[in-house]
């Protein structure tokens, strides 16, 4: 049973929730839309996310050619990214980099639409290949624990070198 009910209620955090959830909306209809026509998203939204997540810590590794994990940390995990997924920074070195989250807006999105605890589980791993993609970028590897879209209490999002 998938429980995720933010703690964080402030007027800003919510609106920015409601964005992040019409993205993971996309993502859910674009993946229905294909099996509708006989396509199989996992063909092509895995490959496209990663696409997405190379791209941003390209982007981010740009601004400051560090590979280090904890300027991934300073640049894509800053308090206001805290707030709006419940996070916990466990971790922070050069080479390894934990993080839970105790909210997931994309997975918040996924139950407001009905979609079942399967759907939303392939969802959240399809959505993961972002942050792959991203560690990826800094020469690392991503490590998942317990997810929210799987029934954990948090995501236990890991990045390693």
């Amino acid at each position: 049973m998938i429980t995720n009910e933010p703690r964080i209620t402030f007027s800003l955090i919510q609106t920015i929730r409601g964005q992040l959830e019409q993205r993971a909306l996309w993502l859910y209809l674009l993946m229905d839309e294909a099996r509708k026509v006989g396509a199989d998203p996992s063909e092509w939204a895995r490959a496209a996310i990663r696409r997405c997540g190379l791209y941003q810590g390209g982007e981010i590794r740009a601004k400051s050619p560090s590979d280090s994990l904890m300027h991934l940390r300073r640049k894509l995990f800053t308090k206001g990214a805290q707030w709006i997924f419940e996070m916990d920074v466990k971790a922070s070195t050069e080479d390894a980099l934990d993080v839970d989250f105790h909210y997931c807006p994309l997975v918040k999105a996924w139950q407001k639409i009905g979609c079942s605890e399967e759907e939303i589980a392939t969802l959240c791993e399809t959505a993961m290949c972002g942050d792959a993609g991203i560690a990826e970028s800094f020469g690392a590897h991503l490590d998942l624990g317990t997810v929210i879209a799987k029934g954990g209490d948090v995501c236990q999002i890991r990045f390693r070198r």
